[in-house]
């Protein structure tokens, strides 16, 4: 389903998947809602007007990008399970984001997976099961030591944990008890361990 979402999006990413496809050896996964753009409380981000970046993730985002990480997001979509937005809003806000991100980094996310399952499904794509970053490393073929996992719910770690990778959990909750082997505060604290 993820290349599809690129598809359907501008003509100036159409193609990214194939690019640097050999060239890359380590990936930075990132969960979308509360890493990459705000968190709506209690609802989901259903249009490009309710999604807004968070300003640490795109100074972050330029950096890792020009230090040759891929990114990629991994995302636990359940409002189109629910019914409570189609996968064309979604499609929609994910076109968005990219136009954005391009716009205001230089780049993109080089490839984009989304669980829409239920929770009660136990999806094995669906975190905290470690489906959709396993189907990256299988496509993309790199080395999961090298890299990292990026949320700020648990159930993101362990889908980071159980993928082999690295993670970092972002919070503000000090003494919070989790399986990261980093937890930070925010995107602009973790930047000196990649």
């Amino acid at each position: 389903m993820q290349t599809l979402f690129l598809l359907k999006c501008r003509k100036s990413y159409r193609h990214l998947n194939l690019n640097n496809q050999v060239l890359k050896s380590k990936a930075i996964f990132f969960d979308r809602d509360g890493v990459v753009n705000y968190r709506p409380v209690g609802d989901y981000v259903k249009t490009p007007f309710e999604f807004h970046f968070i300003p640490d993730f795109l100074n972050f985002f330029k950096k890792i990008k020009d230090s040759g990480y891929l990114a990629i997001l991994i995302s636990n979509q359940q409002g189109v399970g629910k019914g409570i937005m189609t996968e064309e809003q979604l499609t929609e806000v994910t076109c968005y984001m990219q136009d954005e991100l391009l716009r205001l980094s230089g780049f993109n996310f080089d490839d984009i997976y989304y669980c829409t399952d239920l929770k009660e499904s136990n999806s094995p794509r669906r975190k905290p099961n470690p489906g959709m970053l396993l189907e990256a490393i299988a496509k993309w073929d790199f080395d999961p030591v090298n890299s990292w996992m990026v949320g700020d719910s648990e159930s993101d770690i362990i889908a980071g944990k159980r993928a082999r990778v690295r993670t970092v959990l972002l919070t503000n909750i000090p003494a919070l008890q989790t399986e990261a082997h980093h937890v930070f505060i925010s995107l602009t604290k973790i930047e000196n361990i990649f």
